[in-house]
């Protein structure tokens, strides 16, 4: 590929599980969810360079994430892989999405490297067909290649768009890594909520949204226990995915920035906006 292409920098946003059920176990381990996926503005960015060759680079690794383990670079080779195409791409990432705090960070760095690449390389390949790649790489990617808030089942795969409200939303990450797998394993974890309707979950509200994960969280780490009911001395608060990140929704950015502000004096926080469409839809015209 000529090297007089340019560079194209492209966002990964988070994600917030507004709710979160576990309705039961499959016999492969994985459990069966129902879940509201909301994007939010909060975004690592991407910065995609054409090369003349077919190698796959990442310019700034992750601590802690061999080069080769890292989903960006597994998400470039997977398209490689799947195109039959020789053109290789060098990456540099701009993280600001906390590893490991339940916003799917890792996730939506593989979908905009499946999306941007596409773009890139001029593939052609539908979304449909980037988020069955995807989906070999993690649950979530599929939401984040699809680029719409949405309603989710199986194992977080089953997408359904639909339109959230969008409030202005406080995100604490109290400082500590959760073992996604560990939580998952724990015995006294609830595993057997009871389905329902999409519309119902629409509606809001206890009992529906709530995350079945957040007691076994709280007991597990403490840290995260004391965040969450500072936090809910403030607004409604819950955990999203398995944390460690847990989040309230305000009607004002105004309101918001006074409690994350607040927060900033104990925890890593962040004031985000609800969006119904990823960002990287936007950057791409889509």
């Amino acid at each position: 590929m000529p090297a007089t292409i340019p560079a194209l920098t492209l966002p990964a946003p988070a994600k917030l599980n507004r709710m979160l059920h576990i309705v039961g176990r499959r016999q492969d381990g994985y459990h069966e969810l129902q879940t509201l996926f909301q994007l939010i503005d909060l975004c690592d960015y991407l910065t995609f360079m054409p090369r003349n060759d077919s190698a796959i680079t990442l310019s700034n690794d992750l601590s802690g994430v061999a080069h080769n383990d890292n989903l960006i670079v597994r998400a470039a080779q997977l398209l490689q892989q799947a195109s039959g195409t020789h053109q290789g791409v060098s990456v540099t990432i701009e993280k600001n999405l906390p590893m490991g705090g339940g916003l799917g960070g890792g996730s939506s760095n593989a979908a905009t490297t499946l999306v941007g690449l596409n773009h890139l390389w001029k593939l052609g390949l539908s979304n449909a067909t980037l988020a069955k790649l995807g989906l070999t790489l993690g649950a979530d990617v599929p939401v984040f290649v699809h680029g719409h808030s949405a309603w989710a089942e199986g194992v977080g795969e089953k997408l359904t768009s639909v339109t959230l409200d969008t409030p202005w939303f406080v995100v604490i990450h109290p400082g500590v890594s959760v073992s996604t797998p560990a939580i998952f394993q724990d015995p006294e974890l609830t595993r057997d909520s009871l389905p329902i309707t999409m519309a119902r979950a629409l509606q809001g509200g206890a009992p529906e949204w709530r995350n079945d994960c957040e007691a076994i969280v709280k007991r597990r780490y403490p840290p995260i226990a004391e965040a969450l009911n500072w936090l809910t001395q403030h607004a409604p608060s819950r955990l999203t995915g398995t944390g460690a990140c847990l989040f309230a929704a305000f009607d004002s950015q105004l309101a918001a920035q006074a409690v994350a502000q607040m927060a900033g004096q104990h925890w890593y926080s962040w004031v985000a906006r609800g969006l119904n469409t990823s960002p990287l839809q936007d950057a791409l015209g889509r």
